[in-house]
């Protein structure tokens, strides 16, 4: 990867219009002063005080907050969420994120995902402490899946859209948006249209098809049947990912933490590695981050292993952002390239 060709990929990313279809969390960070904790006069328990609240988009909204600190031209977010408090607060920061929120099917029925996060303030920092998470537990009704699958057909088939990005976060099967029905006639569209598109998921990466998937190294040997709970070296790395490339009928991008990006397709792997750490890192975030600039660069033109190189630079840049899940920007690649 030179200079120029990254500069070059860079500038046509305002050109591109990106979908992200999938489970948006609230991240909900209730920041804690333990010196001005209370005893309950009803329950003799110790009430702790919350001084400061932040709220943020989160797991899809993550994937979406990279894609805008990349400077992508235009974005739209498809989900579902509940008609509350929680929910307004996710519309607003998508929407401050420069994202469409017309496509957010908004209802009494579901609960928005929120993950509350009571964070412990000390005079040099902020600890996470037992997090409490909303999720819903019940199956999608089949009106919320047609709302999900009518709306990217018109982002895809009407308007155009580039690429599509599915972020499937919830483990328990059939209670996010991305349920079987979802994944199988989105794999229809995939295969159909012109547009990419991208999947990552938590548990169920060996389920999807005709579109580009990106699982860690773990991830990617258990889609393909290996059991054990230990990451395999790259050489098995190597077979797992060009295995479930020919399976899936499109490339697939392996995340291998300091090892880097594996890049597969039907034809054979690319290895390219990461890049130095340079001082402390926090790594939240990073597989998203990956995920954007990967989806991004492949949807400018980029061949496998530019892109590689590019989900590499965004995941360098926002691991050495400490205590936030950081994003980058085509300023920071640009200026981080040299350094590799």
């Amino acid at each position: 990867m030179t200079l120029d060709r990254l500069k070059e990929i860079l500038g046509r990313l305002p050109e591109l219009k990106i979908v992200v279809v999938g489970d948006f969390f609230l991240d909900k960070y209730l920041v804690i002063d333990p010196n001005l904790a209370e005893i309950s006069l009803e329950t003799g328990l110790e009430a702790h005080q919350v001084v400061d609240i932040r709220c943020s988009p989160g797991a899809a909204g993550t994937v979406m907050g990279n894609l805008s600190s990349l400077g992508i031209g235009r974005l739209e977010a498809v989900g579902v969420m509940g008609d509350d408090g929680e929910g307004y607060e996710l519309r607003t920061g998508l929407a401050r994120l420069g994202s469409g929120v017309d496509h957010l099917t908004v209802t009494r029925d579901r609960r928005t995902p929120t993950y509350i996060k009571p964070m412990e303030r000390s005079e040099a920092t902020e600890v996470e402490k037992e997090r409490i998470d909303i999720k819903n537990r019940d199956p999608l009704p089949a009106e919320l899946e047609d709302a999900a699958l009518e709306a990217v057909r018109h982002l895809v088939l009407d308007e155009r859209f580039d690429a599509v990005m599915l972020a499937d976060q919830v483990q328990e099967a059939e209670c996010g948006v991305i349920t079987t029905r979802v994944r199988t006639e989105l794999a229809a569209l995939a295969a159909a249209s012109g547009a990419r598109f991208f999947a990552d998921s938590r548990v169920r990466i060996d389920l999807f098809r005709n579109m580009v998937v990106k699982p860690n190294r773990l991830e990617a040997a258990h889609a393909m049947g290996h059991s054990g709970d230990d990451a395999p070296d790259l050489a098995s790395t190597r077979r797992f990912g060009q295995a479930l490339a020919e399976r899936n009928g499109r490339p697939v991008f392996i995340t291998m933490a300091d090892e880097g990006i594996l890049a597969c397709d039907a034809t054979g792997t690319v290895h390219v590695p990461a890049l130095p750490v340079r001082g402390p890192i926090d790594i939240v975030g990073a597989g998203d981050s990956a995920s954007a600039g990967v989806a991004s660069a492949l949807s400018a033109g980029a061949s496998l292993e530019e892109a590689a190189w590019i989900g590499n630079l965004c995941a360098s840049v926002t691991i050495h952002k400490l205590g936030t899940t950081g994003t980058a920007s085509p300023r920071e690649l640009i200026d981080l390239l040299p350094l590799r």
